[in-house]
């Protein structure tokens, strides 16, 4: 018979080794992100070794490596990292709070209300640059808070958060299409390379942004992080543990929706990558848990090499990196479906 020692003894090993493989998943994938972004910036009309940019980076550059590296590459790929690490922890709080992989800002809504305002911006107030950024954090704010109260039922059921997010998102997607069917056509391409996801253009504002924005909310999201593991074991255990579960509940969302949408903001509705980042994060790292570090690097692998592959692989034509993670994303979406289907759990 196994005693409690012996029990205790096992469920250590366990942890630690649990911990070892997160920690080497977690040095791999910064290793690779690392090497995605120095990659990036060797490439382009005037290539650049590889050794020369990180020297280049570590200020051991000469002068013309230092000004097409530091100005002319540098915010687009900073830019591309943060968006991506910020849309994974995004993606990672709101597939743990609801305990299901669907519900990642840009399969419920949060995205499309977020593309919403700025299309309006864009089309009817012919508003450009920051003001385009912040009506897209508004919409996505009200988005949520739109969300969070239909639901809201004594409490928030993950379920009807899930169906009311995918039915705003639905009404959000309408309304951008409206806006764009009476548009003159040369606002419309606008609107539309806008809606497609694009880190063309970016500069050191929108590098300024993100970073804000993760200095802040990421001191938040830690604190906040124990309170999401316990979420995942459902309310009546999370009250059994005297867990404030609604006011957790909020706060998580809070951090999660400011995330996507400064995202959003900085680069347009970058599909699939909240989506596929968290679950891939948990399969790599064999976590129980919401796999935070492990999600923000996946969102900022996944975009780096998209955009690598958008400006790269089509000889002199360019593509917004969101038709790479639409590609990546869409076929992931199909058949994670299946997949629910076949365990009779798809309905």
């Amino acid at each position: 018979m196994t005693t409690t020692a012996e029990a205790v003894q096992v469920i250590a090993r366990a942890r630690a080794v649990r911990q070892a493989r997160s920690l080497a998943v977690i040095t791999v994938l910064a290793v690779l992100v690392f090497a995605a972004f120095c990659v990036s910036l060797s490439l382009g009309d005037f290539k650049i070794p590889v050794i020369d940019v990180v020297k280049t980076l570590f200020g051991g550059g000469d002068r013309a490596t230092e000004f097409i590296v530091n100005r002319l590459r540098l915010p687009r790929a900073l830019t591309g990292l943060m968006v991506g690490a910020a849309l994974g922890m995004s993606g990672a709080i709101f597939q743990s709070i609801a305990r299901n992989p669907l519900a990642s800002p840009d399969i419920i809504g949060v995205t499309y209300g977020a593309s919403a305002f700025a299309v309006f911006a864009i089309i009817t107030l012919g508003l450009t640059g920051v003001a385009v950024s912040v009506f897209a954090i508004a919409g996505a704010v009200l988005t949520a808070f739109l969300m969070y109260v239909l639901a809201w039922r004594q409490g928030v059921s993950s379920y009807r958060l899930i169906l009311i997010g995918i039915g705003i998102g639905a009404i959000a997607t309408s309304i951008t299409s409206y806006l764009l069917t009476k548009a003159r056509v040369e606002i419309a391409q606008q609107a539309l390379i806008w809606l497609t996801g694009s880190l063309n253009g970016r500069d050191w504002s929108n590098v300024r942004s993100m970073a804000i924005t993760l200095a802040v909310l990421t001191p938040l999201m830690v604190f906040l992080v124990h309170r999401l593991r316990i979420l995942q074991l459902g309310d009546e255990t999370a009250y059994g543990l005297g867990l404030r579960v609604e006011s957790s509940r909020l706060g998580l969302i809070v951090i999660a929706v400011l995330l996507a949408a400064v995202a959003t903001a900085a680069a347009g509705p970058i599909g699939f990558v909240a989506f596929v980042a968290a679950p891939i994060a948990r399969r790599v790292t064999r976590s129980p848990g919401p796999a935070m570090i492990a999600s923000a690097l996946i969102g900022a692998l996944v975009v780096a090499l998209s955009d690598l592959i958008a400006q790269h692989a089509f000889g002199d034509t360019q593509l917004p990196v969101g038709v790479v993670t639409g590609v990546v994303g869409a076929p992931y979406l199909i058949f994670l479906l299946a997949r629910a289907n076949r365990v009779g759990s798809g309905g």
